[in-house]
């Protein structure tokens, strides 16, 4: 092959992982730098791009490279741009990320959403090898998702179809969310939602906990889970809430697409039981009777990073 291999990039919230990927979906090299130290897209182009370039050498030069794939927060597939991505650093404007990281580099590139390239690494490589029907959640700094139907990701005719993190769950007091409208799913189940779980419980409830020994300004998810490790009863309480919307949630996208199974991947999802548990609950007490035990519960079987960068570099096979 002339051209043998494609770049994979993840970008997320906190950090963007990049890496270079063969024809076999091997990950032959990766990096990474912080997204959020960079709040000029342009700086962050210019840095991403040199530290892509110095793995691109390892391998040959661009001459080697097919193609790169972009997976990120508000990727739009159709117009290859970053639109309105409230988690990212510059995510209030339209960026046409795919044409700057192209002509900074002068090789091919495509965009997608985040979690639609988890979904495209998952049903490649990993848990969903074999289905045509599934949905992938990502529980990160926000909640992502990728469809797919009979094969195919769902996009929508604008390419931003399955904004399932932004489906309103709580309509009365709902927590105020990044994209402007209040009670959205990731409010409440995303790594930050399970933080402002912790600050509310920590005010209203009056017990013991050793959350309390924490400054609640900077409580993380990780905190929370560590004390619910311990048995910290708030700690445990905050995880079952969470678990529970998730599961009232889950129950609805059941209704609409019928999956096989729904995916979870994504720091939140290595909490195991502690939030598999409650989500199980919830979602056999929720879901309709036609679909009732038809859909499994299962946790991504690749590497946090790798699903998304092996589902972001296929695109680069296509780019043009």
């Amino acid at each position: 092959m002339e051209k043998p291999f494609v770049v994979g990039i993840d970008i997320g919230g906190n950090n963007t992982v990049f890496g270079i990927v063969d024809a076999r979906g091997t990950i032959l090299m990766n990096d990474s730098i912080k997204t959020k130290s960079y709040p000029d897209i342009e700086e962050y182009v210019s840095v991403l791009s040199e530290r892509i370039e110095a793995l691109v050498d390892q391998v040959g030069g661009s001459e080697k490279i097919r193609g790169i794939g972009i997976g990120a927060p508000n990727g739009n597939y159709f117009t290859g741009s970053i639109e309105f991505a409230p988690n990212l650093p510059w995510g209030k404007e339209n960026i046409p990320l795919a044409k700057m990281i192209s002509d900074k580099l002068n090789i091919p590139s495509a965009l997608t959403n985040d979690a639609n390239a988890a979904a495209i690494g998952e049903m490649t490589y990993g848990a969903a090898r074999g289905m045509k029907d599934f949905i992938m959640i990502t529980l990160g700094t926000g909640v992502g998702s990728g469809i797919v139907v009979g094969g195919n990701l769902v996009y929508g005719h604008d390419g931003f179809a399955g904004e399932l993190g932004h489906v309103i769950v709580r309509r009365i007091n709902g927590r105020l969310c990044g994209c402007g409208r209040t009670g959205c799913l990731e409010t409440y189940t995303s790594a930050t939602g399970v933080a402002r779980t912790a600050r509310e419980f920590l005010e209203i409830k009056k017990e013991d906990s050793l959350l309390r020994r924490m400054n609640p300004e900077t409580i993380t998810s990780k905190e929370v889970y560590e004390a619910a490790m311990e048995g910290d009863k708030m700690a445990i309480e905050i995880f079952e809430m969470t678990g529970h919307i998730l599961g009232e949630a889950f129950a609805d996208f059941i209704a609409f697409s019928s999956p096989e199974a729904i995916i979870l991947f994504g720091g939140l999802s290595y909490a195991g039981e502690l939030i598999m548990n409650p989500i199980q609950e919830a979602m056999d007490k929720n879901v309709l009777k036609v679909f009732s035990g038809k859909t499994k519960l299962i946790l991504s079987q690749l590497k946090e990073a790798d699903a998304a960068v092996l589902g972001a570099s296929s695109l680069g096979w296509e780019a043009k």
